[in-house]
């Protein structure tokens, strides 16, 4: 096994120098990203996330293992199909790079809406709740979303605008998006009608750093703040799943707490998907929409409990 060579990623105001960070690993003259490796860690622990909730609530775990496999095979089939409709600009010259995902590429919402159908269908044919299935399966997917950021930091990717705040990271400009190599005049016909996100990548090139004779860029790590965001929800939900009114009422706290940090968190992206030829970052849209509809929904349950209690 063979580690490839690698740049320097380095958090300047933290003082972090982390040395010779690579994006995959040769085995048997295989490469193997490191991306894929984190992915499927954070789909091994979401499922036993998942189960240890099942057996602390009395269900049967078993219910889980039949689910995991296919949401997990389906969903990231969603994630990759979120990502390359709202991204196809990069897709319609060379389609058959749809298919190849060891570089990137997949989009969470994707794979939260996918996994949300899928449950729905898996419950109906087990004659099971499906809030139950959501309230306990949405654990597991926000310790897997936990864990999958990381693989945007090996990836150089899922970064966000310029900064010279606490947490800056510097990433050496060949190993990212060729945005911030390409003449100004193609960057600028790229990003026709999204000014917002060319101003970012702008700023970002003009302070570029020289380290050891390379050029590196300063960015705010949003994979970290998301994967730490994340962390404070699932702490939340599983403080707070013993004392749930309803089943469903997770999964809706899930699609509050992970639509509000998202909303925060993409607008400092530099790397959005916007739908399609406007200025509108469709994932942060959809935060909003989650966050307003989860919160109605609770509002009116908790409502209709109250009222039967009276």
């Amino acid at each position: 096994m063979l580690l490839s060579a690698g740049t320097n990623i380095n958090f300047p105001n933290l003082g972090i120098e982390l040395k010779n960070v690579g994006s995959n690993i040769q085995v048997f003259g295989f490469s193997i990203a490191y991306y894929g490796m984190i992915i499927a860690l954070g789909m091994v622990v979401g499922y036993l996330v998942a189960e240890w909730q099942a057996k602390r609530t009395g269900q049967n775990p078993d219910l889980y293992l039949d689910f995991a496999l296919y949401a997990i095979i389906l969903s990231v089939i969603g994630a990759r199909v979120y990502y390359v409709v709202f991204n196809w600009s990069e897709y319609k010259n060379s389609p058959l790079e749809v298919f190849d995902i060891r570089n990137g590429g997949l989009a969470i919402y994707g794979g939260v809406i996918t996994a949300m159908v899928v449950a729905l269908v898996y419950s109906r044919i087990k004659k099971i709740s499906f809030g139950l299935l959501a309230d306990t399966g949405c654990l597991g997917l926000i310790s897997g979303q936990i864990i999958g950021r990381w693989g945007n930091f090996f990836n150089r990717e899922a970064f966000g605008e310029y900064t010279n705040g606490l947490f800056a990271m510097q990433l050496n400009v060949n190993d990212v998006s060729s945005d911030y190599t390409m003449p100004l005049a193609n960057l600028a016909q790229k990003f026709a009608g999204k000014e917002q996100a060319y101003h970012k990548i702008l700023e970002i090139r003009n302070h570029t750093v020289n380290l050891g004779g390379a050029a590196y860029i300063q960015v705010q790590p949003t994979f970290l703040y998301e994967s730490v965001w994340n962390l404070m929800v699932l702490i939340l939900l599983i403080i707070y799943s013993k004392h749930k009114r309803f089943d469903g009422e997770l999964i809706l706290l899930y699609l509050f707490g992970y639509g509000l940090g998202r909303v925060w968190i993409e607008g400092f992206r530099t790397d959005q998907l916007f739908l399609f030829n406007t200025p509108v970052a469709v994932s942060q849209l959809l935060s909003g929409v989650l966050v307003l509809a989860a919160a109605a929904i609770i509002f009116i349950k908790r409502r209709q409990l109250k009222k039967k209690t009276a």
